[in-house]
């Protein structure tokens, strides 16, 4: 017996080969979105590193909004890689179309519901509901704090439809396999939003130095032109907006129910994180600071496990379509190797440049609030490293879950792991406690740490099941 025998069915080197080909241009082109919010934080650090707290805060309705609405538009992905792995890709316009009107409408809804009650939402947040004594002797009274982050969110709320129209066609183009094209206009957008931020962040040419608001005014210009030139190539160079054969039945009703899941599992995610930069900015200003770029790290390094744990969708979406539950097994196993593969080698890196990753956040002499912030983000590092693999795990079991039709189970794991677990454990740690910043993400350490065992417990459950079914 040779030992390339001995390796288990999903080790084989041509489908390690084919995720890597495939994760690796979404890993890049996904880091785009999370290397627009990190050069944000980094130019805020530089310049304005007291009002990181205002764009985190604001996140809390704007990435709640965003991820549903993102969870919605996986039914594009999911369905129009089961029409590509049954050669029937020419026809699946009419999915790509369903996608982009729910994103329109999505958008347009959400926006409306945001910009009007911001700025109570916040006010209620950081003035009625604050624990007592949050914002005594800080240098910004909590109503400042309130209203800041409103004005930041109303801007953000404008690039709402932008951004889920350019995530509709993202998903598209990465299930017909044309991944570089998204890395691309991807990447052109996070130049577009450096410019945008030396401009109305740093003052660059003249203009003024806007703190937040300019980084929110940055953000959202640049999310409509990436979805111009998104609509742009998909027109150009795929069949979304050719006639289509008619609809299955119950094909609309099964895209949105595989969307609905995520939906909500984006929200429990999205908005659970979100809420603890709240209770972070409920210590101090400081301790968002602290807490955030540490958060910030989490997000790049969580591009990586996003790209590993899209390919793996699509692979399994493909083994589905084909009718192999043995391919199906494999390929959620592969994904779950290559996650914790991926989390060793990142975990590495960042605790071995711990230091000059934090003073590449925020400059080195930044202090706010008697507090020195970087390094206590080089202190946090190795916890944000060890938290990074727990998030990728449940990330790749949970879109390898969904691409094989359950949605409500792991939708179930991540409300019970961000809400039931994850937010009462940092408020406890953070503020009864008092451990400050530390305790904010020790708390999100144990949430991800839940939701990634229990995601990767389902999956193979499922596996097994699929299995016995088999062999009957």
């Amino acid at each position: 017996m040779t030992a390339t025998s001995r390796l288990p069915a999903w080790a084989r080197a041509k489908d390690i080969l084919d995720l890597i080909r495939l994760s690796v241009p979404i890993a890049v082109s996904r880091m785009a979105m999370m290397l627009m919010g990190l050069t944000d934080a980094i130019v805020l650090g530089q310049y304005a590193p007291g009002e990181l707290a205002f764009v985190l805060s604001a996140w809390l309705p704007i990435g709640v909004s965003l991820g549903f609405g993102i969870g919605i538009l996986l039914g594009v992905q999911v369905l129009t890689s089961e029409m590509l792995g049954t050669g029937r890709e020419a026809g699946s316009g009419r999915i790509f179309r369903r996608g982009l009107w729910w994103s329109l409408v999505l958008g347009a809804l959400l926006t409306l519901a945001l910009v009007p009650f911001a700025q109570p939402f916040f006010h209620w947040i950081f003035v009625t509901i604050a624990p007592e004594g949050q914002g005594a002797g800080q240098a910004v009274p909590p109503d400042v704090v309130a209203s800041s982050t409103a004005a930041v969110t109303r801007i953000l709320a404008f690039g709402l439809v932008g951004h889920m129209v350019s995530q509709a066609c993202s998903y598209y183009l990465e299930a017909l396999r044309r991944p570089l094209l998204v890395t691309i206009v991807m990447y052109t957008g996070v130049v577009i939003n450096i410019f945008g931020n030396l401009a109305l962040v740093a003052g660059w040419w003249g203009f003024p130095q806007m703190g937040a608001e300019g980084v929110a005014w940055s953000t959202t210009v640049t999310r409509w032109l990436i979805a111009i030139i998104m609509l742009i190539f998909v027109a150009a160079l795929t069949p979304g907006f050719r006639r289509s054969p008619p609809a299955e039945a119950g094909e609309a009703r099964r895209q949105f129910d595989v969307g609905t899941g995520t939906a909500i599992s984006n929200v429990a995610e999205w908005g659970g994180f979100n809420v603890t930069f709240i209770i972070a900015t409920w210590v101090s200003i400081a301790a968002n600071a602290v807490y955030g770029y540490s958060v910030q790290v989490m997000g790049v390094c969580f591009m990586f496990y996003l790209g590993i744990a899209t390919a793996t969708s699509v692979r399994v979406a493909e083994a589905m379509g084909r009718g192999n539950p043995d391919e199906v097994r494999n390929a959620g196993r592969l994904g779950v190797a290559a996650t914790f593969v991926m989390g060793i080698v990142m975990g590495v890196l960042l605790v071995s440049f711990a230091g000059p990753i934090s003073r590449l956040l925020v400059r080195e002499d930044a202090i706010i609030g008697g507090v020195a912030i970087a390094p206590a983000i080089a202190g946090l590092l190795w916890l944000a490293a060890a938290a990074t693999v727990f998030d990728g795990l449940q990330a790749t079991a949970s879109f390898a879950l969904r691409a094989q039709g359950m949605v409500w189970l792991p939708s179930a794991i991540h409300l019970s792991s961000f809400f039931v677990v994850m937010i009462p454990v940092c408020y406890l740690l953070a503020i009864v406690l008092e451990r400050g910043a530390p305790g904010v993400l020790e708390g999100a350490f144990i949430g991800v740490f839940v939701a990634g065992t229990l995601q990767l417990i389902l999956l193979e459950l499922k596996a097994a099941r699929s299995g016995v079914k088999r062999a009957a």
